[in-house]
Parts: C-alpha cells; structure tokens; sequence
C-alpha cells in the first residue's frame, strides 16, 4: 500500500511497523525514533559534499513509554554528553558513506546502551572473613615477625 504524494516524493503508508528488539523484556517502537540525515565530515572526496550520509538518531529517553523508570535514569546516567537537557539521546553514525548502513549503525547503538542501561547490577553484600582465613593471617604475621626479629644489631658475645 503507497501513497502517491506527487513526482518525485516517496512515502510510504502508515503501516504498523515491527518492534525493536532489545532485550526480552524492552522492545522500542519505531515511532519513537527520529532520524534526520546530515553530511558526514571527514574524507569522502566530492561525495561529502553531495550526500547526506551520516545520520542523527534521537531518542526522548524521558518520554518513553517503552521502558521503566529505573533503565530510564540509568541511561541518562550512561549517556554523558549524548544526552540533551530534554532528555533526549542523541546519536551520530558517520561511519559509511552509505547512508542505509550508517542508519543501521545508529540503531544498534542505541538498542546497545538501552541494553547496558537496564541490566541491574549485582548487590555486593558484606562477608565476614572465615575463621581459617583469619588463623592463616595470623600465622603469616608471626613468621614475618620472626624474621624481622632476626635482623637485629649483632652483638659480639
């Protein structure tokens, strides 16, 4: 299903696009993601000048409805200087001089660090040392110390 937008244009019609897998519990709506296509600096000869390459992914990490709370201040966290004032995840791929590819690249990078961003860490929890380890201590000590105690001042007897 397409709709003729005039000569020239290309559109294609809402249809309900697939879900962004990210981990088995997340998975983003397309809709949430905006693209825009920038020229990529660097080399590329006169295709740098022509062609918009490089893309600018943003995500609003704030109004996502996809994830929870928790991941959603853990990846404000994460994303340093990517992330806006807004809240919204900013991510430049420039890789390629295929504009396709680096649209790709983006994505992953982004599915990445919301991936990072909701694994929990682990709770380290306070142990006390064993009692052989405590007995195994000791016993280093004493020996250093008779060792240190043979290094005295030698007195002619």
């Amino acid at each position: 299903m397409r709709l003729d937008l005039g000569p020239g244009t290309r559109h294609r019609a809402a249809m309900p696009a697939a879900r962004i897998p990210v981990t088995d519990t997340i998975s983003l709506d397309p809709a949430e993601i905006a693209e825009s296509f920038v020229r990529a600096s660097g080399p590329g000869g006169q295709n740098v000048n022509k062609v918009s390459s490089a893309v600018m992914l943003r995500f609003d990490v704030a109004g996502s409805p996809s994830l929870d709370d928790w991941t959603k201040a853990r990846l404000i966290r994460l994303a340093g200087t990517k992330m806006t004032k807004d809240g919204v995840l900013v991510i430049k791929a420039q890789e390629s001089r295929d504009q396709s590819l680096n649209r790709i690249a983006a994505q992953e990078r982004l599915v990445a660090m919301i991936a990072e961003a909701s694994v929990r860490p682990k709770v380290r929890r306070a142990t006390k040392p064993t009692y052989g380890s405590k007995q195994r201590r000791l016993e280093g000590k004493a020996r250093r110390s008779v060792v240190k105690a043979g290094r005295g001042r030698v007195t002619g007897d």
